[in-house]
This record gives C-alpha cells, sequence and structure tokens, in this order.
C-alpha cells in the first residue's frame, strides 16, 4: 500500500514524521502504542522516517520532527509537532472515526 492508499481511508489515519536521531520522537513510540491499543480497528496509526521519505514530509510541509498528522479519506484533520499524549490523540482519533 502506498501512503495515498493508506492515508486515502475512510477511517482515521494518525501519521508520526519522525527520525531515528530525535530524542522527542523516541518518546512518541510507546505514547503510539498505547493509543494503537486503546483505539483497536478504528484509527491506523503509521510511522513515517523523513529521512527515507523526504517527498512525503514535503508534501504536508513537515520541517519538525516529530509532526503528528490526522488524515481521513485524504485530508489533514489536524497537526502539531513535538509529543502529543497519548489520552489527547485517543480523544482526537474518536472524535474524527
Amino acid at each position: 500500500m502506498t501512503f495515498q492508499e493508506i492515508i486515502n481511508q475512510d477511517k482515521p489515519v494518525l501519521v508520526d514524521f519522525f527520525a531515528t536521531w530525535c530524542s522527542p520522537c523516541k518518546m512518541m513510540s510507546p505514547i503510539l502504542d498505547d493509543v494503537k491499543n486503546r483505539v483497536g480497528e478504528n484509527a491506523s496509526i503509521i510511522k513515517i522516517d523523513v529521512d527515507k521519505n523526504p517527498q512525503a514530509a514535503a508534501a504536508y510541509q513537515v520541517r519538525g520532527v516529530p509532526t503528528l498528522i490526522l488524515f481521513k479519506n485524504g485530508k489533514p484533520l489536524w497537526r502539531q509537532s513535538g509529543v502529543v499524549p497519548a489520552n489527547e490523540l485517543e480523544k482526537l482519533i474518536n472524535e474524527n472515526k
């Protein structure tokens, strides 16, 4: 599945734009695992390495990592840079499913 196919789903898709060298990105990993356990099949959560996928990062003007963007049907509904708490992400996904 391509990035475009994934974000074009009719359920929320949370994309974590990250880099392997980024400390806050490492802090997001267990938070995203927690969110995935909470929302289950109601949403997809994917990680995009900005160093390996510069075109995806450029397409959404990702200038800092981590940047989280919530998509539904290919449209970005929400974005935030930095570490975001699990309960905030869970609420956001549930409001947009």
